[in-house]
């Protein structure tokens, strides 16, 4: 079971290699100097909308081409003209602004849990007039320059949202060397970073840890004169699935390039589980961790050399650097990685998708570390 959002792709009227960016509305305030002290930049994606099921038959609705040839969805079961009316109010639009809608891509979500996922049916129409009044809430904009504004990221410089990415960014790059099995769901966000769900046993109410899987379709070498504590052609953080997954862990180690980098943030299984597996199917890779973790991994999961990382290190991968941070609280051990080029932050358990992440006191976790350390 899923739920499900409406996207709208709004192409230019005098321009039609640019498309519509909303200004996204900034998270509520905690009333905490702490936090409300920080002032993010600006977020542009497509906008968007909860798409509901349709309760009342008895209207047509929006006719949107493309939607009955569709196996993948059924927009008929949806309330499609209540998001549609719903999305362009937002831009101070409405349905007649716009020609005629056509169904452009449905993207399935990955199953992060521990709720369902959230399922994205993306419709693309033209705006019949470009001069509309945005009052500063809307741009035009190409992938183009939504690729550039990923891909160099500056402070305090406007961001790019994961719509944009899902339905236009990933499609328009040059494939790369190493495709993943067609049956397993990913997100790719940024370009070239995929996150990968994997069953673990991790704690509930969550069923998966991320494997997270740097290996960069466009490669950089603009690197500068730094010096690598390690280097690669890919990049594997925190193989932790069960047993009875292995097999999927060996059919994606066996797409990536042999020289390959594994990166371990902390030792909790559900974050080594698989190590073993790696080092079955590609002994030349590199492994890279605290040595506290190291101390605290069995044998059994990986019995060959490593290279110990400290914070602060760098490490190359497909020409782009990731530069190592050390991140304790979780445990006294725990670390980070950070994609330089696009500052995406890599945080293993240091921060998590619902609730709070726990301090594991056995091994150390401790917030004073985590505070003397920053």
């Amino acid at each position: 079971m899923a739920t499900h959002n409406l996207a709208v792709i709004l192409k230019n009227p005098s321009n039609d290699a640019e498309f519509l960016l909303l200004k996204q509305t900034p998270p509520p305030k905690f009333s905490e100097d702490q936090y409300d002290s920080y002032v993010d930049s600006d977020l542009w994606d497509l906008p968007s909308t909860l798409l509901n099921l349709q309760h009342d038959h008895s209207h047509p609705g929006i006719v949107i081409q493309g939607a009955q040839s569709s196996h993948n969805i059924d927009l008929t079961k949806f309330d499609v003209q209540l998001a549609l009316t719903g999305v362009l109010e937002k831009l101070g639009l409405k349905v007649n602004d716009v020609g005629e809608w056509s169904l452009f891509k449905y993207v399935e979500e990955a199953e992060f849990g521990p709720g369902f996922p959230v399922n994205t049916v993306f419709i693309m129409g033209k705006l019949l007039d470009g001069n509309q009044n945005c009052q500063g809430l809307w741009k035009w904009m190409s992938t183009e320059s939504c690729l550039t504004w990923l891909l160099e990221v500056k402070p305090c410089s406007d961001r790019v949202g994961p719509l944009v990415v899902l339905a236009l960014i990933n499609d328009s790059l040059q494939s790369a060397a190493w495709t993943l099995p067609p049956t397993l769901r990913y997100q790719e966000y940024p370009p070239g970073v995929v996150i990968l769900p994997m069953r673990s046993k991790t704690r509930k109410p969550f069923l998966t840890t991320n494997l997270v899987i740097f290996a960069p379709k466009q490669v950089s070498d603009t690197v500068g004169d730094c010096s690598f504590v390690a280097h690669g052609d890919a990049l594997i953080v925190d193989p932790g699935c069960r047993h009875e997954y292995h097999e999927e862990l060996k059919q994606i180690v066996a797409c990536l390039p042999e020289k390959l980098i594994v990166f371990v943030t902390h030792h909790h299984l559900d974050h080594v589980e698989g190590l073993s597996i790696i080092q079955k199917c590609n002994p030349n890779a590199t492994l890279l961790a605290h040595e506290n973790t190291m101390r605290r991994i069995g044998k059994g999961d990986w019995s060959l050399g490593y290279t110990s990382v400290s914070g602060e290190e760098d490490i190359l991968v497909g020409g782009h650097r990731l530069t190592v941070i050390f991140a304790p609280g979780h445990t006294d051990s725990h670390m980070a990685l950070l994609d330089v080029s696009t500052n995406s932050l890599i945080v293993g358990d240091h921060c998590v998708g619902q609730g709070s992440a726990a301090l594991d006191i056995t091994s150390g976790g401790n917030m004073t570390i985590l505070f003397s350390s920053t």
